[in-house]
């Protein structure tokens, strides 16, 4: 009996150990995120292994942002990252592109756990493309207390002739197609597809005026220009204002400290009256590489990096609005002054998803002329070139 015992124990062991030695072996992911991201990524990833002994994963980490996503991407598939960050309005063409792997591991948990616009914007037909990540990529006014008034920032005139009046500047990267739409989504303007082609009005009449409006902003002396690293380095010394989204929050409220603030996009100015000024509303996600040799691992790990509690990790550390329904309703997260303003410009918001990659570029170029003040050609012509190049007719 003692010998048998002894055997039995034996082999349970060996098969302990063998079971082990199978768990060690780590699945390799390439995974890419913007560099913001990469400390708590490593971190999150560290948690995965602790919570999947069974499924280890050894990640090799890579510093490409949501924007960059597709293009990267697309330069060469097979060295593309295994599961990667992106926007949801690159999503279509991705997906055109044989570029994302199709949820299939938990895909009614990740459908249940998240806003049904996030949900909406990643799927085709009957198929789930990409994991949520954030329902906060959208835009609104970051403003300086001690330069700006609540009444100020009601309308784009205000902020202007205040900051003017004490040597200020307001900054919108009126360059960038993301941010210029507000003057012609606010002017009623549409953006849609057709037999996959970008349709758009943004040359109409309205359009026009709303033209005429950019290149009355960008010709303010109050008006500045730049991204990111501008706006973070600027804001609190000789930037007032500025349009930006919730990834810039923990950094603009250091600068502020008590004079921050924010709140919905101004009015401005549409042939003598008051128009809002719209934004694009959409959401990032965790898309997987279609051409993965690890599909399965690269699913969970994807999940994972969009659950709940990273969700909530990506609002503590970088302030980031949660796609997650129960995240989003998080105390803390309800009382951010950031994703409050975010919530106050939602009502004039268009879904992103609706915007080929065909738009961007000649957007970018109408804002470049309107900011280096190009005026060889007059606005209609030029907003008649932007949507000639957008549509391709």
């Amino acid at each position: 009996m003692k010998k048998f015992l002894s055997l039995a124990l034996v082999m349970v062991l060996a098969l302990s150990l063998s079971l082990s030695a199978f768990a060690a072996e780590p699945v390799k992911l390439k995974v890419w995120a913007a560099q913001e991201e990469q400390a708590m990524l490593a971190d999150m990833v560290k948690a995965f292994n602790d919570a999947h002994p069974d499924m280890p994963i050894e990640a090799e980490f890579g510093v490409v942002g949501e924007p960059d996503a597709k293009t990267r991407y697309l330069e060469d598939p097979a060295a593309a990252a295994d599961v990667f960050a992106l926007p949801g309005d690159q999503i279509l063409d991705l997906v055109k592109a044989g570029a994302l792997y199709e949820v299939t591991l938990n895909k009614d948990a990740v459908v249940a756990a998240n806003v049904p616009g996030a949900i909406e914007a990643a799927t085709i037909g009957d198929f789930l493309y990409a994991y949520p990540m954030t329902a906060d990529n959208g835009y609104f006014l970051y403003y300086d207390k001690s330069v700006l008034s609540e009444e100020d920032v009601k309308t784009l005139d205000g902020i202007l002739a205040a900051a003017n009046a004490k040597g200020k500047k307001v900054l919108m990267d009126v360059s960038n197609g993301w941010y210029i739409a507000s003057f012609f989504l606010g002017a009623g303007g549409k953006l849609g597809i057709e037999d996959g082609v970008q349709t758009v009005d943004f040359n109409n009449e309205r359009g026009v005026a709303a033209g005429e409006a950019i290149k009355a902003f960008t010709a303010d002396p109050a008006f500045m220009t730049g991204d990111d690293s501008i706006i973070n380095g600027g804001i609190g010394d000789t930037i007032a204002a500025a349009v930006t989204g919730a990834w810039n929050a923990v950094s603009i409220q250091e600068k502020l400290g008590d004079n921050y603030a924010a709140t919905k996009l101004p009015t401005f100015t549409l042939d003598g009256e008051q128009v809002q000024m719209g934004s694009f509303a959409g959401f990032k996600y965790m898309g997987v590489n279609a051409m993965t040799e690890n599909p399965e691992a690269a699913m969970a790990l994807a999940e994972w990096l969009t659950n709940e509690e990273n969700q909530l990790k990506r609002f503590e550390v970088r302030g980031l609005g949660p796609a997650n329904i129960k995240a989003a309703e998080n105390d803390a997260v309800k009382a951010n002054v950031a994703l409050a303003a975010l919530a106050a410009q939602a009502p004039f918001a268009v879904a992103e998803r609706d915007v080929l990659g065909t738009y961007w570029g000649p957007a970018e170029a109408f804002g470049t002329a309107m900011e280096a003040k190009d005026y060889s050609k007059d606005v209609k012509t030029l907003l008649d070139e932007m949507v000639a190049n957008i549509t391709g007719k």
